[in-house]
């Protein structure tokens, strides 16, 4: 291979993306898209509150009417002397939103029901704060029933909440203070991150060859230069956009978040990041990982609110950040990425290469894509036991490792691991290059045929 073919053919790779209109687009509307995921959230949360509501309510327990407390958003009005039949045939006389009836207290099950009425569905906000303050209502009542004097004083006070602070020792014995749920944010982020960007820029490479291949170009181009250096510098070219187009991202979006934040404020900020929170609550959940058995894990997800109340949280948080390696966070990020990358875009520029549509590569594409789930929901787990066998094996097999071993960074890696893991990836990388580069070759001027893995093998074992 020719190197200043390879380099004519990355610079004409390169040139040919960069300065398509879609790009352009995507590489300045995906920083707006980011910082709407990081600032709409707060927006949004603002402007649906429910605000002015007239909530009319029949106690007839006679022990919840005084918890409901009026506010901006909610009013409540004392119609306990009244038939419950009455006040709803009068629902829109009376200007009400809601009407709440309580039922008299069961002796058996010492509880009441609730019943709420409106002539629009309620809102899911409304519902659990009628249901909080009955809960809060029916406990104070029974607290009553065991005749203590002070008892919910004594429950209070018999409540613990005890915080774990973690210390992470230097070789020099000094103590740092850490926060786990931090690194595991971290962890999580950056194992999606690189996921999705192997995937979808080794995609693009597979696109790019069948496009060329369907519309004859290659043929012209591999008159000029070997199939292997048009592949390598396919591969390399798309790399490049791929950076470029991530550090562009990175700093738009920085630019954007900040001057959106200083425009609406700090509360708000911290709104949105508490809403962050309770989105990766919700994605974890989504893959299994409950509260409890984060909590069981001594990682639940901090909540803001919290964090901003105590002060050794936010100290941890604090701390955490600043004593974070952020040279070896960038660089593995970097190295892990580009062999990530090299590995999977030659499977996918072999696969593009084989066939004439993209329609044929789904049978193909199996072997390929799931190792990278599998790497994918092992760094999902990582901040639970990051040096845990199927973790620590995730991030040595190289088919794996780009994604895995990024989630353990974090929690920090022996150096002759991350060694290891590297060079691993990079005798993997070439070996499956040069079977890649095998395939490319022939498969690149084969047409109207279907290619079947029997046909991948004979391509492979020829000289």
């Amino acid at each position: 291979m020719k190197f200043r073919n390879i380099k004519t053919i990355i610079g004409r790779e390169y040139l040919t993306r960069v300065k398509k209109k879609s790009f352009l687009l995507i590489t300045f509307l995906g920083p707006v898209f980011f910082a709407a995921i990081a600032v709409v959230p707060s927006l949004i949360m603002f402007f649906a509150e429910d605000k002015g509501k007239q909530v009319g309510v029949v106690d007839q327990s006679g022990i919840v009417m005084e918890k409901f407390a009026d506010s901006e958003a909610v009013s409540y009005t004392d119609y306990s002397s009244q038939p419950a039949d009455s006040v709803k045939a009068r629902f829109e006389e009376l200007g009400l939103d809601a009407l709440v009836v309580i039922s008299p207290i069961d002796s058996a099950s010492r509880s009441v029901t609730v019943s709420a009425y409106s002539l629009q569905p309620l809102s899911v906000d409304m519902k659990e704060s009628i249901a909080s303050k009955v809960d809060d209502a029916v406990e104070d009542w029974r607290l009553t029933l065991y005749d203590v004097s002070d008892l919910r004083q004594i429950m209070d006070e018999v409540k613990s909440d005890v915080s774990v602070a973690t210390y992470t020792l230097g070789k020099d014995g000094e103590e740092r203070l850490s926060s786990s749920e931090l690194y595991m944010i971290i962890s999580l982020l950056l194992s999606m991150v690189i996921y999705m960007f192997i995937a979808m820029f080794s995609g693009m490479v597979m696109q790019s060859v069948i496009e060329e291949k369907a519309s004859r170009v290659v043929e012209v181009l591999v008159s000029s230069v070997k199939a292997t250096e048009l592949m390598f510098g396919k591969i390399i070219g798309v790399a490049c956009v791929a950076l470029t187009q991530f550090l562009l991202w990175v700093v738009l979006t920085a630019v954007l978040v900040t001057g959106v934040s200083a425009f609406i404020g700090f509360d708000s900020l911290m709104d949105t990041a508490s809403v962050q929170t309770d989105q990766m609550t919700q994605m974890a959940e989504g893959f299994g990982v409950d509260q409890q058995a984060m909590a069981a894990a001594g990682m639940s997800m901090p909540s803001v609110a919290d964090m901003a109340g105590q002060d050794n949280e936010l100290s941890a948080i604090m701390s955490t950040l600043r004593d974070l390696n952020y040279v070896q966070l960038i660089l593995g990020f970097i190295v892990y990425f580009a062999l990530g990358y090299l590995l999977y875009a030659s499977f996918f520029a072999a696969i593009g290469s084989a066939v004439e549509n993209e329609a044929d590569t789904q049978q193909l594409q199996i072997p390929v894509t799931i190792p990278l789930l599998i790497a994918f929901f092992i760094a999902f787990y990582a901040f639970k036991a990051p040096d845990s066998a199927v973790v620590f094996w995730g991030s040595m097999i190289p088919f794996t490792s780009p994604i895995v071993m990024l989630a353990r960074i974090p929690f920090g890696v022996p150096a002759w691991e991350l060694a290891l893991s590297i060079v691993l990836l990079v005798v993997t990388f070439v070996a499956c290059a040069w079977a890649s580069a095998k395939i490319y070759k022939i498969g690149i001027l084969m047409f109207g045929k279907k290619t079947t893995f029997k046909d991948l093998w004979k391509w492979l074992k020829q000289k």
